[in-house]
């Protein structure tokens, strides 16, 4: 695990040697243990290293026999010891016992071939010196970044934006234009970045830049293919024994692995599946003083059942502002989801013990646990027992008449899947984002964004096409964003077992019945999970990392924080400072605006860190 930069020459005539180690400082968090360096003619590398595989001998950037290649890697690849094994067969010699060889090797042998052929969460480059090419992959979920910057010809890449403020040639704009699309989903969903000139290298994708120019391609994409001839106890029993296997194999380290533990099915059942194989498996979980918030007596009772340590801290209102603008700094981009703070000091907690923790995001995502899917087969029963002409009559009649039981359903079940996806308009919504900002974007319809990957599946079920959609956006640009971000931010390396090519390609062949169905998310996973945990475990509901903002920000000591953020400069130059305003004060008043205040909050933290103090 590690982060790295670097960036062309472009002519520049500069000390591109003091350049780029003062790129790889700005991310130092990412790899505290070592750094190293690879500056030629054309091109300068640099790497941080967090020391997991091979401790000794895993250096980068590492160059192949004759010198002509040179990676540097961010991440883990699972089956590096099967690959390492079939190129010795064809006569690759190797320096080291470390996955980040296979990339080399395998790039010379298999080209870009070689990714079809990786298990495992990453991100890197190859210089090839000879055809004056770089070559760049991220995994097939993203789970690890890779941004990149061109301009006038410059070109830099690195796994956090932040490296780019070291260099000299980097010009520092705000893509203030995407203000809409990052109020309405609490993240710009497409490959651009709140810095102009910016862009994230998409899940799935290679590139390969030389002469000046970027060409980017899909590698993999993900494709359901139903499986309609097994018994829901057959796909329990594939999920158990594949589910093992990536465990197994999300395990390899050579130092203590840990794991995070909240109170739900999908952490535990990680946490569970490593005990097997591990003796005295440390876990870690977070809450609040707010009982009613915390999480933590369903963890530790769940850990004492199993018989594994359980770490706990809490975060209490003050850490939890206290730390708000460092999050946001470590982050990259604003985000307003609240839980990163939590998983900020869960992970600052755990990096004092072990320096690898597994942990369950991405279940819900490929096995079905979000109350929306539920929603979906509602919506999925409606659309095809209902004519199109007649829910659209039905739907116009309801929005004409006042509120009553059913009349949102019947607005929403005229529309389209992808006008309905409820994360389009997560915050802010088209109809009202406008009126809150100071000037006029002028931005389409945020359902627009996921128009084409709703018509990518559009032949199959609403639950199944809200799932890969999601996989394409939330979980990409929310989920495994903060999860990188806020475990490296403490140099801890986060797995995500779920997230596997074998767990995807499994999940992905599983009948919708089994994975919602009546009021039960995760039907087939809950049921693999209920044969190896408690009852009141498997079967427990989504909390989704609980936060009491909403209260805190009632209180008059936070709330006079909030306030004096919104009546600054940077607020009036951006926001309707009288809309934001009459929002903090109805939701001191009684009613709930909390992540409507805390998207514009956090923008203007955010801001600050990357545009005042930077």
């Amino acid at each position: 695990m590690c982060g790295f930069v670097g960036f062309f020459r472009n002519g520049w005539d500069g000390d591109r040697t003091a350049a780029i180690r003062a790129m790889a400082d700005q991310i130092r968090h990412r790899g505290p243990d070592q750094d190293d360096y690879y500056v030629d003619d054309e091109i300068a590398m640099g790497f941080r290293r967090l020391s997991i595989i091979d401790l000794e001998g895993g250096s980068q950037p590492i160059q192949n026999e004759d010198g002509s290649k040179v990676l540097t890697f961010n991440g883990e690849i699972y089956n590096f010891q099967e690959l390492r094994g079939e190129l010795l067969e064809k006569g690759h010699r190797f320096k080291t016992k470390t996955d980040s060889e296979v990339l080399l090797h395998g790039y010379e042998e298999w080209g870009a071939g070689l990714l079809q052929r990786l298990r495992g969460m990453y991100a890197f480059v190859i210089w090839d010196s000879q055809a004056h090419k770089l070559f760049g992959a991220r995994d097939i979920f993203g789970i690890k970044p890779f941004y990149y910057y061109q301009k006038n010809g410059d070109f830099f890449y690195g796994s956090e934006i932040k490296s780019f403020l070291a260099h000299p040639h980097f010009v520092k704009e705000l893509n203030e234009e995407r203000l809409p699309e990052y109020l309405c989903y609490e993240y710009i969903p497409d490959e651009e970045t709140m810095f102009r000139n910016v862009y994230k290298l998409p899940g799935g994708h290679y590139f390969e830049y030389t002469g000046g120019a970027m060409h980017i391609e899909p590698y993999y994409q993900i494709r359901y293919q139903i499986d309609e001839s097994k018994t829901l106890e057959q796909w329990e029993d594939l999920i158990t024994e594949e589910f093992s296997g990536s465990v197994l194999a999300h395990k390899i380290a050579d130092v203590e692995v840990g794991c995070f533990l909240s109170s739900g099915v999908d952490s535990s059942y990680v946490a569970k599946e490593v005990s097997k194989t591990a003796d005295g498996i440390k876990t870690f979980s977070v809450g609040y003083e707010e009982e009613k918030y915390s999480e933590l007596p369903y963890a530790q009772d769940f850990s004492r059942a199993a018989g594994l340590p359980n770490i706990s801290n809490k975060v209490s209102a003050d850490d939890f502002f206290g730390a708000a603008g460092l999050v946001q700094y470590y982050m990259d981009e604003p985000m307003p989801n609240p839980s990163e703070i939590p998983l900020y000091f869960l992970a600052k907690n755990a990096a004092r013990y072990v320096k690898v923790v597994l942990s369950g995001e991405g279940a819900d995502e490929l096995f079905g646990g979000y109350p929306m899917y539920l929603a979906g087969m509602h919506f999925d029963h409606y659309t095809h027992r209902t004519p199109r002409a007649v829910r659209k009559a039905l739907g116009a009649i309801a929005a004409r008449l006042p509120a009553f039981k059913g009349r949102n359903f019947l607005i929403r079940g005229a529309m389209e899947p992808y006008q309905r996806f409820m994360r389009s308009n997560y915050v802010y919504t088209r109809d009202n984002v406008g009126q809150y900002l100071k000037k006029d974007y002028h931005p389409k319809d945020p359902v627009e964004y996921v128009k084409p990957l709703f018509e990518r599946v559009k032949d199959l079920d609403e639950p199944s096409q809200l799932q890969y959609v999601d996989i394409y956006t939330w979980m990409l640009y929310d989920i495994l964003q903060k999860a990188d971000r806020m475990s490296m931010a403490n140099s801890l390396e986060l797995r995500v077992p779920f997230l596997d090519k074998r767990m995807l390609e499994l999940a992905m062949q599983i009948p919708s019945r089994y994975r919602v169905q009546g009021e039960t998310t995760k039907v087939a996973l809950r049921g693999a999970a209920l044969k190896q945990l408690p009852e009141r475990t498997a079967n427990k509901k989504k909390l989704g990392f609980p936060v009491p903002l909403n209260d805190w920000l009632r209180e008059d000591k936070y709330y006079t924080m909030v306030k004096e953020k919104f009546e600054n400069s940077p607020a009036a130059c951006y926001f309707n400072q009288e809309a934001i305003l009459k929002l903090l004060e109805q939701h001191k008043a009684g009613q709930n605006h909390m992540q409507p205040i805390w998207s514009v909050y956090s923008f203007l933290l955010w801001y600050d860190e990357f545009f005042v103090k930077r």
